[in-house]
């Protein structure tokens, strides 16, 4: 066999020809035409002396034969022929002769025959002979050939191609299907061609079938199966799946732990050196602790540490360069590719935290919280931001009360000492604490604490101005309800907490609802200022509340308060009200004609209830009309007394008192309503007007006033009339014909066009004298006579006015109009100056509106208010 030393050829193969003889024979012998070769019967391929250093293939052709039985009979024997195109490699210049160059795995028919079996029987020992087929080999051919195309690969005959004229063809894909015309066969010769490149990675191999036919195009012989296999050839490099992979391990891992996998796949046979794949480290970046802390299996590219000594605090990350070859590793054949791994050491808690000083100090204010009084400043070396970072503080000493914590800053992972409960600097002028401080993850196997994760801190107390405080707060006081003004209740008198400070304590009112205390300034004595009443509103179960004020005199001052509380015994000073105050019976007596009554008292258990009801001596005629029956302790019934009672409204007075030490009463007036009943007990409509206490008297009163009323409005309908009259009975002071207004002009004939009628236009000329109005009798003058008086100058408009005069010269005209006392202040018919009889200018009846747009009336808007809606007209305003 081949040594270690001499690869194997990949495409030196020649595959074993399979045929069954009548015996079931094997035997194949193989004869090579190259003396410097052999052929074994296993179809090992052996050099028969020393060869020279080949740099090109080597062809030769062998020849196998079948071992024939002479009880077998055929017509024909069978010879394989096949080329054997081989390069050789060998590490030195000579081979040695015997040893194994390659091994025959295919073989390629150079000649396949169509062969005819026929039975034959005998008749000594009565055997029949059957009909075999033959075993085609398939067929190999190298991928990637160079040509030259067509390239022959074997030749089809049939043996009856010398008595009849036979055609070969070819079918399958490949041949006459897609992918068509790789494959042609010359149908006289029989010679089967390929056409072009193959490629293996595209098809790997190919069935076609071929047949032999006559010039008839009948079938001469059955058709055989032609197996065509690609031979793959190293034309693909190993490609890994990522260029760039991402991997972890811990630091101070062991040798041996895993850190990652790389994967490369190569596109040629994976049965063959061309797909078999070797990996390998080509270099580490960087270099420490040592060059080699990483390895990777050949065969499945599975990266593993070597060494001790990964610390994430000196490298955090590793660039592997890895290289995958094929031909099994082969650098001098194969095809390489490389890819990177980056390998990231992953933190563990080796560095335990450390405080970066033995003590730490701080002040705070007395009676403060949420203060900061120091920040502990703290190194820790593994991963910032995570557990085996993060830091714990605890307080393990020194705070007994609880008086402080230490909260972590997720930042700066410092440790902020914070005052959650009011120091006193009277009861402590200072802390010694001792703190720790840990991770939040374990320290890692091994690790040990540090001593410098131990610290003092030591916190100064300030003294401040404290307020004073009362020792009880509220405080709580009872008292009798109706104590006079000026009655002591109690000294409310407030503490100052700033014993090594002396200082006044001043006190003040701050809250008192109703105004009934007052406190003393000095002492902070209570007196009442009114009488305490508990059933005023300010009183709230029986506790009335006000807050006092007290302050000392030192800087800046302080302030504290203090809440009384006055509980206000119920004495008897209300007495009952009798409830409810109106009811309604029926005029006759019946069963269920009847008033349930009971009583109010303001006052609390003992002095309320039960109550006594009574009906008073005075007027006789109560008791004689009406009686009181007790129905409970604090309900009675009040019904009639006698059979009927006239429907009327009743006032009658009840005496109510209540249980009270001493007893209060009350004298209550309830009216009660008498009035017809129905069928049901219920008032009828008559009943209920009489009930309401509308007395004859009153029904009297309603009567005169409405007669008033109606007589009222008679006089005014009257007047309304005679007023009517004398206005139209009062003369005008001019004449109905001459009077214009407000009338309608009735015209008899409207008459033609204007060419049709002759108009005398000198009514519309100015008149040349005033003779006839200046001649009128003083007093006498139409309302629409124009007064004898000089004219008013009206202002005269330039021939070229500017834009911004227009406003000045209309207000100046309309001061003018409202100064001129020749203009007409009535509603009369306007008399206008007949201008002529004609016009040297001829008629403007031709004249028409240009609205081509040409002309620009912006400047309207310009001109004022007055000339808004011209220039929305003419300007192409919003109205627009």
């Amino acid at each position: 066999p081949l040594s270690n030393s001499v690869p194997p050829l990949p495409f030196l193969s020649v595959s074993a020809v399979k045929f069954e003889y009548c015996q079931r024979s094997r035997e194949v012998g193989f004869v090579s035409n190259d003396p410097n070769f052999s052929v074994r019967p296993d179809g090992t391929v052996y050099a028969e002396q020393e060869v020279a250093n080949l740099s090109e293939p080597v062809q030769f052709m062998v020849t196998a034969r079948g071992v024939l039985d002479e009880r077998c009979w055929n017509e024909s024997y069978l010879i394989w022929e096949t080329h054997l195109v081989t390069s050789f490699l060998f590490l030195s210049s000579n081979h040695p002769p015997g040893q194994m160059l390659s091994r025959v795995w295919d073989s390629q028919p150079r000649v396949i025959k169509f062969s005819r079996k026929h039975q034959r029987s005998s008749s000594a020992n009565g055997l029949r002979r059957q009909k075999r087929d033959w075993v085609i080999p398939p067929i190999n051919v190298p991928e990637n050939s160079r040509g030259p195309f067509p390239h022959m690969l074997v030749r089809i005959r049939s043996d009856q191609d010398k008595d009849v004229g036979i055609r070969y063809s070819i079918t399958g894909a490949g041949a006459d299907q897609p992918p068509s015309g790789i494959y042609n066969i010359d149908p006289i010769s029989g010679n089967m061609f390929v056409t072009q490149p193959l490629d293996r990675e595209e098809r790997a191999s190919f069935h076609l079938r071929a047949h032999a036919v006559d010039m008839n195009g009948n079938q001469v012989e059955n058709p055989i199966d032609l197996y065509i296999y690609v031979i793959d050839m190293n034309d693909n490099r190993p490609e890994f799946q990522n260029q760039v992979y991402n991997g972890s391990v811990a630091e101070g891992s062991k040798p041996g732990s895993s850190v990652m996998q790389v994967t490369a796949t190569d596109s040629d046979d994976s049965t063959t050196a061309n797909g078999m794949v070797r990996y390998r480290i080509l270099s580490q970046t960087p270099h420490s602790p040592i060059p080699n802390m990483f390895t990777i299996n050949s065969e499945t590219g599975d990266i593993v540490t070597v060494a001790a000594g990964l610390d994430r605090e000196k490298v955090s990350q590793y660039t592997i360069i890895v290289q995958a070859t094929d031909m099994e590793g082969n650098l001098n054949f194969g095809l390489s590719n490389t890819a990177t791994a980056l390998i990231s050491i992953t933190d563990i808690n080796d560095n335990p935290p450390e405080l970066t000083v033995r003590t730490f100090s701080g002040e705070v204010p007395e009676n403060k919280v949420n203060v900061v009084v120091t920040n502990l400043t703290v190194v820790d070396r593994d991963q910032p931001h995570s557990p085996n970072w993060n830091a714990v503080y605890r307080i393990v000493s020194g705070d007994p009360s609880g008086h402080f914590t230490i909260r972590t800053n997720p930042i700066t992972n410092e440790g902020m000492l914070t005052v959650v409960k009011p120091v006193d600097f009277e009861m402590n002028r200072a802390f010694m604490l001792t703190v720790v401080v840990s991770n939040q993850a374990h320290l890692a196997s091994g690790i040990q604490s540090s001593l410098q994760s131990t610290a003092g801190v030591t916190i100064s107390v300030q003294d401040v101005n404290e307020p004073p405080v009362f020792p009880v707060n509220p405080k709580t006081i009872r008292f009798e309800e109706g104590v006079p003004a000026g009655t002591t209740l109690t000294v409310f008198a407030a503490q100052d907490p700033d014993h090594f400070i002396h200082q006044i304590v001043r006190y003040s009112k701050l809250s008192d609802p109703a105004n009934w205390l007052k406190i003393n300034r000095t002492n902070g004595q209570i007196t009442t200022m009114a009488l305490l009443d508990r059933e005023s509103m300010y009183v709230k179960n029986n506790v009335y509340e006000a807050t006092f004020l007290a302050f000392d005199n030192g800087s800046p001052q302080a302030s504290g308060t203090g809440t009384l509380q006055i509980y206000l015994i119920d004495v008897n000073d209300n007495a009952p009200v009798l409830v409810p105050r109106e009811a309604q019976v029926c005029e006759r007596a019946r069963p269920n004609s009847r008033v349930n009554i009971t009583a109010s008292d303001a006052d609390a258990d003992p002095n309320v209830g039960p109550f006594v009801f009574e009906l008073p001596s005075f007027p006789a005629s109560v008791r004689r009309n009406w009686t009181i029956s007790r129905l409970s302790g604090d309900y009675a019934q009040l019904r009639l007394r006698i059979p009927y009672l006239e429907a009327s409204v009743y006032e009658i007075p009840i005496i109510v008192s209540d249980s009270g030490n001493p007893p209060l009463s009350n004298r209550s007036v309830i009216r009660v309503k008498v009035c017809p009943c129905d069928d049901n007990g219920d008032c009828s409509a008559t009943g209920a007007v009489a009930a309401a206490g509308l007395g004859t008297g009153a029904i009297i009163a309603i009567l005169i006033c409405i007669i008033i009323l109606l007589s009222m409005v008679l006089l005014f309908v009257v007047w309304m009339k005679r007023r009517e009259k004398e206005r139209q009975a009062k003369p005008l002071l001019i004449d109905p014909e001459d009077d214009v207004r407000d009338n309608i002009l009735k015209y008899d004939e409207e008459g033609g066009g204007e060419e049709d009628q002759d108009y005398d236009l000198s009514q519309l000329q100015q008149p040349e004298s005033l003779d006839h109005i200046i001649n009128k009798p003083a007093g006498v003058r139409r309302v629409d006579e124009r007064p004898v008086i000089a004219e008013s100058q009206y202002p005269i408009r330039p021939s070229l006015p500017h834009p911004g005069d227009i406003g000045d010269f209309i207000n100046d005209g309309l001061r003018a109009a409202d100064n001129d006392p020749t203009a007409p202040p009535y509603d009369s018919l306007l008399v206008f100056d007949y201008e002529g009889s004609g016009s040297t200018a001829g008629s403007v009846s031709s004249l028409n509106s240009i609205s081509s747009g040409d002309q620009d009336y912006d400047y309207l808007n310009d001109w004022g208010p007055r000339f808004k809606k011209l220039a929305d007209l003419y300007g192409g305003g919003d109205d627009d």
